[in-house]
């Protein structure tokens, strides 16, 4: 997949997720919930850490700690991009995964902070509240996992690799 595809891709990714994120914002008060389904709420929540909130009661210095975990691991996926063009699906999943990447990179620099409004959850149990470039993030991860199942499948005879 070309260089340039890749990139068009995770900027669909990030528009995509810029674009919810500030109509959520024009809509909802912060904590405010809109139940859609039995199942589903859209709500605006901020969350200044990492997955599931990790760290996100810090002092403020997990902004900028998580700011270069992001530009730094960018600059490794395009890096990648580059090098393995012929591999479509491995070009497919760093590009969810850099959009999405690099939309949570733009709330912590511009907000401190990154917006999330997807909340699922079945009876009281909810899911940590999530965006669209977590999502991205989710879905290349996956994609990565397939692509290495596949890769391993299509060694036949190849031994399996010892620890």
């Amino acid at each position: 997949m070309k260089l340039w595809v890749s990139l068009m891709l995770a900027l669909a990714v990030l528009a995509l997720d810029f674009v919810t994120k500030r109509w959520v914002e024009s809509g909802l008060s912060f904590g405010e919930q809109i139940p859609v389904t039995s199942f589903f709420n859209l709500v605006l929540t901020y969350n200044a850490g990492a997955a599931f909130s990790f760290l996100s009661d810090a002092a403020g210095w997990q902004r900028w700690f998580f700011s270069g975990i992001a530009g730094g691991a960018s600059i490794l996926i395009i890096y990648l991009l580059r090098k393995h063009e012929a591999d479509r699906l491995f070009c497919i999943a760093l590009s969810l995964i850099l959009g999405g990447a690099l939309g949570n990179l733009w709330d912590r620099i511009t907000l401190g902070h990154v917006v999330d409004f997807l909340d699922f959850y079945i009876g009281t149990y909810h899911w940590p509240a999530f965006n669209v470039a977590d999502s991205g993030i989710f879905v290349g991860a996956m994609l990565l996992i397939l692509q290495s199942f596949r890769q391993n499948e299509a060694a036949p005879g190849s031994e399996p690799q010892k620890k």
